[in-house]
């Protein structure tokens, strides 16, 4: 029954809590990044060798955070078998705020309407792109916790990134990503290992509530961005050390102890910056480095830097890029798929990068491996963290299933729709002028979207959504499954399969 909980589940601390399952969604149709700079009259090369991007996603003016939540969320359930009564918390991480009152949570609570599961905690958490990371941490604590009944907890992350017309927009997007959380997964946090920094600035910031385009200082982002690494990665070397020294261990931590490292990716060069970034941050921590030889070989002309003082310093970036190249190619370049193919998602974005990292590696070549997560968010905050893998990479073990579920990630990227840089200004134009409005239908192609995506119908007069449902498979000529804001009406989707209660000494896999 919904809220009732396995006994069990009040004995010992639940195992291995952590990522169970994912789901990514990304719009259906993209802009061509080298396209987009002859189209702004800009030098070739500066969005996809400058920034590092290649495509970036966008939608039109039919989707909405609402509809790009209902969509993950319905996605992942269907594909894992899960029945609503299995969820008992449900929060949604988001910056892309449509209310001021009403949360995307409860929009969402419209899929568990059939299954008469209302006992379902979490809402929305709002920091720029830290939202979803909170949204985890809060759901990885519930199942810690003597709040937890038993049942998984989901957490969506979800936004639109738009920019008003200028340099700003070629690092936009948009997507989402859902994340099941319980005992016993196959990405498990490790405990304790947190580094998190947060601080006051006025960095990227949203007061026109009538905009969906935010205030960007650039030089300052930057910076804000980098100074919250450093003290995070420093916070987190603490941690572990003291583990270690607690196990009598004299071991040196260093990025070698990661397996893989993924970063909130506002654009991909960013990201192999911040990788050489933490490896001066190594070699400036290390009691004696060898700069004859090794990675750190020719560094010796940094030795006495301040960190503070090199967030815009081209000679100290270029000599860490330039001695990090080999670890970025074998920790971290593989994340940035998603980055590279659809852009920043804003809170999805470092999930992406995990997503990215997951669906190009075999469970054998994950099994056992720490990953480090980075995640930052403007205003700001930001936390570093690490996963621990599963060692059982077994056919059929939560690993290998959370693997083949991300397995079609190249295919769905390289099924997209490419529009010209016009029509993308289009829809830009029309989201501006369009997305806060009332008694209004949107002119945006459902014919474009992929099958199962969730799309907004209409906004009445006043301002309550509507949506429908493209069909999971287009040959068929089916009807759409609605949700009708207005009356309450609830999606008349088949009922999904039962699942067992998340109790800490349960070992079955996701839809068993």
């Amino acid at each position: 029954m919904p809220g009732s909980a396995s006994t069990n589940c009040l004995g010992p601390w639940p195992k291995d809590v952590g990522i169970i399952a994912m789901e990514l969604y990304f719009p259906s149709q993209y802009v061509d990044q080298a396209e987009l700079e002859e189209f702004d009259g800009v030098a070739s090369g500066k969005y996809t060798i400058g920034l590092g991007q290649a495509r970036m996603g966008f939608c039109s003016d039919c989707e909405d955070i609402n509809s790009l939540c209902l969509t993950v969320v319905q996605q992942l359930m269907e594909r894992n078998g899960l029945s609503c009564d299995s969820i008992g918390r449900l929060e949604v991480g988001t910056e892309s705020i449509i209310d001021k009152s009403k949360s995307v949570k409860t929009v969402l609570m419209q899929l568990f309407e059939d299954s008469g599961n209302t006992d379902v905690e979490g809402i929305d958490t709002t920091n720029a792109c830290y939202g979803g990371t909170a949204a985890l941490f809060n759901a990885v604590n519930w199942v810690e916790s003597s709040s937890w009944d038993g049942r998984y907890a989901l957490v969506v992350a979800g936004d639109i990134a738009v920019y008003a017309t200028g340099s700003a927009r070629p690092t936009g997007g948009a997507g989402a990503v859902a994340m099941l959380i319980g005992p016993n997964a196959p990405l498990a946090f490790e405990r304790g290992l947190r580094g998190t920094h947060m601080q006051h600035a006025y960095d990227f910031y949203k007061p026109d509530l009538m905009s969906e385009y935010p205030v960007v200082d650039g030089k300052l982002s930057i910076e804000c961005y980098l100074s919250a690494l450093d003290r995070c990665y420093s916070l987190y070397r603490n941690k572990i050390h003291a583990q270690w020294q607690r196990e009598d261990s004299e071991k040196r931590f260093s990025l070698e102890d990661f397996g893989f490292l993924v970063f909130h990716s506002p654009y991909c060069k960013l990201v192999q910056k911040s990788l050489a970034r933490l490896m001066m941050n190594d070699f400036l921590n290390h009691p004696c480095p060898n700069t004859q030889s090794g990675p750190f070989s020719g560094l010796e002309a940094f030795r006495d830097v301040k960190p503070e003082e090199t967030y815009f310093d081209r000679d100290v970036e270029k000599a860490f890029m330039k001695a990090s190249t080999d670890l970025f190619e074998r920790k971290t370049k593989l994340s940035l798929l998603i980055s590279n193919q659809n852009g920043n998602m804003y809170t999805p974005s470092v999930y992406g990068c995990l997503a990215s990292v997951i669906a190009q590696h075999t469970s054998s070549q994950l099994a056992g491996q720490r990953i480090g997560v980075f995640s930052y968010g403007s205003g700001f905050a930001a936390t570093l963290y690490s996963l621990r893998v599963s060692q059982d990479h077994t056919p059929g073990s939560a690993l290998d299933k959370l693997i083949t579920s991300m397995s079609d990630l190249k295919d769905r990227l390289e099924s997209r729709k490419k529009v010209s840089p016009a029509v993308f200004s289009e829809n830009m134009k029309l989201r501006e002028e369009t997305h806060h409005l009332a008694s209004y239908v949107p002119r945006g192609c459902v014919d474009d979207l992929f099958p199962g995506t969730w799309y907004l119908t209409r906004v009445d007069e006043k301002h309550r959504r509507e949506y429908a449902r493209t069909p999971l498979d287009k040959e068929l000529p089916s009807e759409p499954e609605r949700i009708r804001a207005a009356e309450n009406i609830p999606s008349p989707a088949k009922k999904m399969p039962r699942i067992p209660l998340a109790n800490s000494n349960s070992d079955a896999g996701v839809g068993n």
